[in-house]
């Protein structure tokens, strides 16, 4: 079970109340994850920052522990890894609900049909057992987060830290694909996942 300390929950939730800019809809509970993710999860202010709306609760869950426990490393310190470290499980449980009742949309990001297409055959050979579509009935139920309509430039931080080993790879089999995944191969699979 995960515990953090009483004075690390009382200095988050300080934390919320202090910082400006909630929507009274919202009584404190995206304040410090909006500034980079929106409230509504699409990061429209901040294109650098992943797309968590629609993300199944408990990926959202596992990744916020990532960053918390420092499995995870922040890509811009110490912002993220500040934010988690004094967030109680039941905020965490909380924000993972909220996020994952947002709707996707595309990421609208241009992108190159024929690299599009190109991914889709690499997705379907190495990814698609994993990562479903977010409107994808089974989605909440799949191993790996929805990777449609997520932004180019945090696809491939991502990829790229998995495979230089920056970030844990949480599945051995995730591991052995992405060895078969190059440079080439990553900006393909950027390429289908915008065209979502």
């Amino acid at each position: 079970m995960r515990t953090i300390s009483t004075i690390h929950r009382y200095s988050f939730v300080a934390l919320c109340v202090l910082l400006p800019g909630l929507a009274a809809s919202e009584p404190a509970l995206t304040t410090g994850c909006q500034d980079c993710h929106g409230v509504d999860g699409l990061a429209a202010e901040n294109l650098d920052a992943p797309v968590i709306a629609g993300m199944p609760a408990v990926h959202i869950e596992e990744a916020i522990y990532a960053y918390r426990d420092g499995a995870r490393q922040c890509r811009y310190e110490p912002l993220m890894c500040e934010t988690v470290l004094h967030t109680s499980d039941e905020r965490i449980a909380n924000l993972a609900e909220h996020y994952a009742a947002q709707k996707r949309d595309s990421s609208k990001e241009d992108y190159d049909e024929a690299l599009a297409a190109r991914g889709e055959k690499i997705h379907a050979k190495l990814c698609s057992q994993c990562h479903l579509k977010p409107d994808d009935p089974a989605v909440a139920d799949a191993l790996g987060i929805p990777l449609h309509g997520q932004r180019g430039v945090y696809l491939r931080y991502a990829l790229q830290s998995y495979q230089d080993g920056r970030r844990e790879n949480l599945l051995d089999a995730m591991a052995e694909k992405l060895k078969q995944v190059d440079s080439d191969d990553i900006e393909a699979l950027v390429n289908y996942y915008a065209s979502y």
